[in-house]
């Protein structure tokens, strides 16, 4: 991803800080992840660019004059028209469908939980924040430990706050609000027992 980042350093400290003071007070992990989307979705452009090319020689057969050789010259047109519009990020999000965009999210979720060691901790009291920006999907993923204690409707205010945030342009505000929110929910069920060990880093991962 290129440009401006997801978050600069400045707020990626404040809110690793975040995640430090919401963990002095539970014995639970949090990680937070943010990734600017959770799939590359490559076979939206070509999906588009078939249906672009399947439909544009009929208006032409019927409304024009044109030659076989005109109107082929003219759907190759298209499609190449419609295959580089579709390369935009945006674009290419807007073709596929809510719903696949939702479970690629939630699979993407899923995936980094386990690769980023929150299913190793030896009370099971993992828990990930998870961000998909283009997709607008957040998500709580809590491990067993925790799952046994704390319903998943528990987690949804704070889900449905991120998101509200992050349509707000106010990510990190909505970041740091998950935390506190989620650290106070694992207070209550797992407060800390004695000062053991960080097992987790508590830096943001951003996934570009």
């Amino acid at each position: 991803m290129t440009g401006k980042p997801i978050l600069d350093c400045a707020a990626r400290t404040r809110i690793a800080e975040a995640v430090s003071r919401a963990e002095a007070a539970t014995s639970g992990e949090i990680v937070v992840l943010v990734a600017a989307r959770a799939g590359s979705y490559r076979s939206a452009p070509l999906a588009f660019a078939l249906v672009c090319g399947l439909l544009v020689p009929w208006p032409l057969i019927l409304l024009t004059p044109w030659s076989a050789v005109s109107i082929a010259l003219g759907q190759a047109v298209v499609v190449l028209a419609a295959l580089a519009a579709s390369l935009h990020p945006r674009l290419r999000m807007v073709l596929v469908p809510r719903a696949i965009r939702r479970a690629r999210a939630h699979d993407a979720a899923r995936r980094e939980f386990c690769s980023r060691g929150l299913a190793r901790t030896p009370e099971r009291s993992g828990v990930l924040i998870f961000l998909a920006c283009a997709e607008g999907h957040a998500e709580i993923v809590a491990d067993s430990g925790i799952a046994a204690r704390v319903p998943s409707a528990a987690w949804n205010a704070s889900i449905g706050a991120l998101l509200g945030a992050l349509r707000r342009g106010e990510m990190e505000a909505g970041l740091i609000a998950a935390v506190a929110d989620v650290g106070a929910i694992l207070a209550a069920e797992l407060p800390e027992r004695g000062g053991g060990p960080d097992l987790l880093p508590n830096r943001v991962i951003v996934v570009d």
